[in-house]
């Protein structure tokens, strides 16, 4: 599973881990994940290395000169008033103020370059981020979609990267400025006076025990923020995207139920966050102002005794004050760095995914493929271990148009879909022109093989950009040419704007056996050595089916073809039947050959005959 840390057991194992080393296995599976997280930030962050130095360069100039001004303020009152009191000239003085105006100038420059580095640095980044997840989520194989729901493939695009765009845009910044700032303080209070210094940084021990339990809880909290929030966004995904069966079948208050359950553990897991905040900011603050008065009462005693001057009382409580309000800032830090800690280690997890079909390292070319597909001692089962192909050979030559028929879950998709390697077999060869699936490049198989299903989907666009989808570079008349040779050209043309009209979410606004026309098209179009047509009419009417039957044929025309059907209208196309049980082939022959036996494709080809008769007898 893609949730998985790589070295922890899956699902079943997990379950037979004894009670007492579960922890154990928790805390390697947290090692791990942490590790993976800092590979993908680190691979992310490594093209931009000179510009983050310049970066952090500009930074600690900035807080430099946010540093300068306590101890300005200090001269300005040791050196720059005593001698106005004495009747000189206020030069030091107005030098000193002139050297506070300078430093928040350059305050302000390097702050207005720093967030603008940043801010296009952090965009570069996700961008990429965004890139690779998408790019890797559609080279991954079927089987893993198949598992992964379409709603946490939202989830990752969204509230995940949402989380890491936030930390980039502000955590970042608070971050690197909390510790140059605590570090750079510490160093002068120390600098201005040692023991003052030490009063000063006597409760820095309880801050950081009590920083460390903030950021262990609040890394448990966040974790499951983000597991809470994609739970949500999954049912949420699915409920709209069967909205017709939850209406049909009045799922609503079994949905509105599930969805308020997962919508009150997402709120009491934000709650749980905002609970260790509230606990974490005001004890900061209540640390802080418990020293600035020990600070106060321990340097006015010194004050007094002309220990330490005035002014460095002063600088030492400026400073203090700069140095408790970044901690403030870190415990907002801590929530966005936690989310986006959490979204980091998900997202890298489905990067770490591999295709179950690799690519092959030396690919065998095939410049101009026939069509010859054969499988040679094929053994195929799914996830469960169940056995679909148990042994299968057979060899279908180039040009053959072939129909396989059978009950459902005899085999026959599965069959298809090992031509397209949406899986590899697991024992055995499927060959294309005598070479291995598995030795040809992605980019040749998939021009070599197309497969049209029973969805016929469309995307979002126009017609034309619809048939285009399997060879962008198509001329328009190109596109024509396929849509009148499948018999679409005419519905097109009477569309308010032809071949550009808006097809709408997956093509509703055209009917199904429009849909199907375009799709048809659209293999005609890609022009494959070998087309697969899996139950491409099961979901037409009469009038569709007959609407599409021209079509087929046109398409399957002068290529191998693989027709998948219930209907066995379809089949009449067909050069061969193939009869599947069980993952065998139990028949095999011509159409017009295997109805004169007393077999299986005979007594299917009567029930459908006598259901014809059955419709054709019925009114209305």
């Amino acid at each position: 599973m893609s949730g998985a840390a790589p070295g922890v057991k899956g699902t079943r194992e997990w379950r037979g881990v004894a009670a007492e080393d579960r922890d154990e296995v928790t805390e390697q599976a947290s090692f791990l994940l942490r590790r993976r997280s800092r590979r993908l930030l680190g691979d992310l962050l490594r093209p931009y290395r000179g510009r983050i130095a310049l970066l952090m360069a500009v930074i600690v100039i900035c807080n430099a000169a946010s540093l300068a001004i306590p101890y300005l303020v200090k001269v300005g009152i040791d050196a720059g008033i005593p001698p106005m009191v004495a009747g000189r000239g206020p030069a030091t003085l107005v030098f000193v103020v002139a050297a506070i105006l300078a430093a928040a100038v350059v305050q302000l420059v390097t702050r207005r370059v720093f967030i603008g580095m940043a801010g296009r640095i952090g965009q570069s980044i996700l961008l990429e981020l965004r890139r690779r997840v998408f790019g890797h989520f559609q080279r991954l194989s079927p089987s893993f979609h198949d598992e992964y729901t379409s709603g946490r493939v939202v989830s990752r695009l969204t509230s995940d990267v949402d989380a890491i765009s936030e930390m980039l845009q502000s955590g970042f910044d608070g971050l690197v400025t909390a510790v140059l700032t605590l570090a750079g303080t510490a160093v002068l209070l120390l600098a201005l006076d040692v023991h003052l210094g030490l009063v000063a940084l006597l409760p820095l021990p309880v801050l950081l025990l009590f920083t460390r339990w903030f950021r262990r809880q609040s890394s448990i909290a966040y974790r499951r923020t983000r597991e809470t929030v994609a739970l949500m966004i999954v049912h949420f995904v699915e409920s709209m995207a069967g909205i017709r069966a939850v209406q049909a079948f009045r799922g609503e208050p079994r949905n509105q139920e599930i969805f308020s359950r997962l919508n009150a553990d997402y709120r009491d897991a934000n709650l749980r966050g905002m609970h260790l905040v509230a606990v974490f900011s005001p004890g900061t603050r209540l640390i802080g102002n418990v020293t600035v008065a020990a600070v106060l009462l321990y340097g006015g005693l010194l004050a007094i005794e002309r220990e330490v001057t005035v002014g460095v009382l002063a600088a030492f409580l400026l400073y203090l004050r700069q140095f408790y309000e970044p901690m403030q800032e870190l415990s907002q830090f801590y929530n966005t760095f936690q989310s986006a800690g959490a979204a980091l280690e998900k997202l890298s997890g489905v990067l770490q995914e591999r295709p179950s079909v690799a690519e092959p390292r030396e690919p065998v070319p095939l410049a101009s493929p026939r069509g010859t597909v054969a499988f040679e001692a094929v053994e195929f089962s799914y996830l469960d271990g169940t056995p679909v192909l148990p042994r299968l050979d057979l060899v279908i030559p180039a040009g053959q148009t072939v129909a396989l028929v059978g009950t459902t879950g005899a085999g026959k998709t599965t069959l298809a879909k090992l031509v397209c390697r949406f899986y590899d077999p697991v024992a055995g060869r499927v060959l294309l022109d005598g070479v291995d699936l598995r030795d040809l490049a992605e980019e040749t198989r998939h021009a070599a093989v197309v497969m049209v299903t029973q969805e016929n989907f469309l995307f979002s666009g126009s017609v034309a950009d619809n048939v285009r989808f399997g060879r962008p570079d198509a001329t328009m008349a190109e596109v024509v040419a396929a849509a009148r040779a499948v018999g679409a050209h005419g519905f097109v043309s009477a569309l308010p704007d032809g071949y550009g009209t808006q097809v709408g979410k997956h093509g509703g606004r055209l009917s199904a056996g429009q849909r199907q026309l375009v799709a048809f098209a659209r293999a005609l179009l890609a022009d494959p050595a070998v087309l697969i047509l899996d139950e491409a009419t099961s979901s037409l009417d009469v009038a569709g089916e007959r609407l599409v039957q021209r079509a087929v044929r046109t398409v399957l025309a002068d290529r191998t073809a693989l027709v998948i059907a219930h209907r066995l209208s379809t089949v009449e196309v067909a050069d061969r039947v193939l009869v599947m049980d069980g993952g065998r082939i139990v028949e095999d022959g011509p159409p017009g050959e295997l109805i004169t036996r007393a077999g299986r494709f005979a007594g299917l080809h009567r029930a459908w005959l006598d259901s014809i008769s059955d419709r054709r007898g019925t009114p209305g």
